[in-house]
């Protein structure tokens, strides 16, 4: 099985299970698959190995006509999400295979990849974790600024990726090492452990790792 093989999802939320000694752990919920192969790419052809997965289907009205051609090879619906995995090897796929939770077990370690929650313009303190000014000698009404962010003269300016205040939030994360708690097939749900990238109802990735 390729490391790289993986799963769509939305992240339904967090909540508690017990387990059979009593230890109480904290689990996020993800509603996963079925997601079907739309379409295969191979070395020869596309230069990589890779299978292209279908999540949540649409109506066809809602799908451009390009994609529409696209994804009716495969004979299985409209999505409203085209994601590709690489894989190692393309043996025992093919195009219209439906791919589901059943891909791991519990106790698997994977990659979970998702969108985290935007947090708009924020300050070098809420952002990077600045301690912030002190609160005595003169110091008045810029506690929370980032200081001195230049140089002398020599070069004369600020230098690129210096932690300033800015947009927060909103980009793609990967928490790696996550352990999968429990996979429940009848309901297409994965219980992992801890948290997962994202608000409630956002599209999330998980994957196999080495």
């Amino acid at each position: 099985m390729a490391t790289n093989l993986g799963i769509l999802g939305r992240k339904l939320g967090m909540t508690r299970v017990f387990t059979a000694d009593g230890t109480v752990e904290a689990v996020t919920l993800v509603q996963a698959g079925p997601c079907p192969i739309v379409q295969i790419k191979n070395t020869d052809k596309d230069g990589y190995n890779a299978l292209q997965l279908g999540f949540e289907e649409v109506p066809e009205r809602a799908v451009t006509k390009p994609e529409k051609g696209h994804m009716a090879k495969a004979g299985k619906g409209f999505f409203r999400t085209l994601q590709e995995f690489r894989v190692d090897a393309l043996d025992g796929y093919e195009v219209g295979q439906d791919l589901t939770v059943e891909l791991f077990k519990a106790g698997e370690m994977v990659r979970v990849t998702g969108t985290s929650k935007g947090k708009g313009f924020q300050g070098v303190m809420k952002r990077f974790h600045f301690g912030g000014l002190r609160d005595t000698h003169g110091t008045e009404k810029v506690h929370r600024s980032p200081g001195s962010i230049g140089n002398r003269t020599q070069p004369g300016r600020v230098f690129k990726n210096k932690k300033l205040p800015g947009h927060m939030g909103d980009r793609r994360v990967t928490y790696k090492n996550v352990e999968i708690f429990e996979v429940i097939p009848e309901e297409n749900v994965i219980l992992v452990k801890g948290q997962v990238p994202g608000a409630k109802g956002g599209l999330v990735m998980i994957r196999k790792q080495d």
